[in-house]
């Protein structure tokens, strides 16, 4: 795989890209991670990217130029004809199916906005896909685009040491993962609850299974309306 970031400050990605499940990916060569600084494509002597909106508004909006010919650039560069995905406060939440969904790709290029955002023309004849990580709103798209990249790479062959470890996280099955216990056994008379440690995997998958189905009835209700919806909807045909 290979992903292609779009931003004004590379500098942002630097350490994350190199540490940990990323750094360990692209040293494997499960995926390659290229960063680039579209400022370098800004077309005037000042490496102007951005400009005040028409009609007038705070703030400054990214300008086309620099956007297009850098996908431009990258496209004819380096083979790349993934989807073009920016980061936006106003696009689809992104989610763990998704990620799914993207890691089984080719690659893909992240657009990082800054401001006030890019210029409409950006979207309506570049991008493929908004993409948002939160009902938040960041000071760019570096942070989102840092944690799309991350959902993705760890999905990939190769990636973790145990591949079955993201069969059984939270929203992978459209639960939150269970609670997890490790040694030792009893710790400052706090103890693991029994069924761990009882050896009887049937009543240790059942345990885990009713503990994810009552963290999520409690903290995200919203998790099982849709995972009966989506069962209703494959039910129905």
């Amino acid at each position: 795989m290979r992903i292609d970031v779009l931003t004004l400050f590379p500098e942002m990605f630097e350490g994350p890209f190199k540490a940990s499940i990323i750094g360990r990916a692209v040293e494997a060569g499960a995926v390659e991670i290229h960063v680039h600084n579209f400022r370098e494509c800004a077309r005037d002597k000042h490496h102007t990217v951005d400009d005040a909106p028409f009609g007038g508004g705070p703030g400054m909006v990214l300008k086309p130029e620099p956007i297009f010919d850098a996908v431009e650039k990258v496209r004819s560069g380096g083979g790349q004809r993934g989807p073009l995905i920016y980061l936006t406060p106003k696009g689809r939440q992104f989610t763990q199916s998704m990620a799914r969904d993207l890691s089984s790709l080719d690659g893909f290029i992240l657009l990082c906005g800054r401001y006030e955002g890019v210029d409409q023309r950006v979207i309506d004849h570049l991008v493929d896909l908004e993409l948002s990580i939160g009902d938040y709103v960041l000071s760019g798209g570096e942070p989102a685009a840092l944690v799309v990249a991350d959902a993705v790479v760890r999905l990939l062959p190769g990636a973790l040491g145990d591949e079955a470890s993201t069969l059984e996280e939270s929203f992978s099955d459209g639960l939150l993962e269970y609670p997890h216990y490790t040694r030792p056994a009893v710790y400052r008379d706090f103890e693991v609850p029994p069924v761990l440690v009882s050896g009887n995997h049937e009543a240790i998958r059942q345990w885990r299974k009713e503990q994810s189905i009552n963290i999520t009835n409690s903290r995200r209700p919203d998790l099982v309306r849709r995972t009966h919806t989506l069962e209703a909807r494959n039910e129905n045909g």
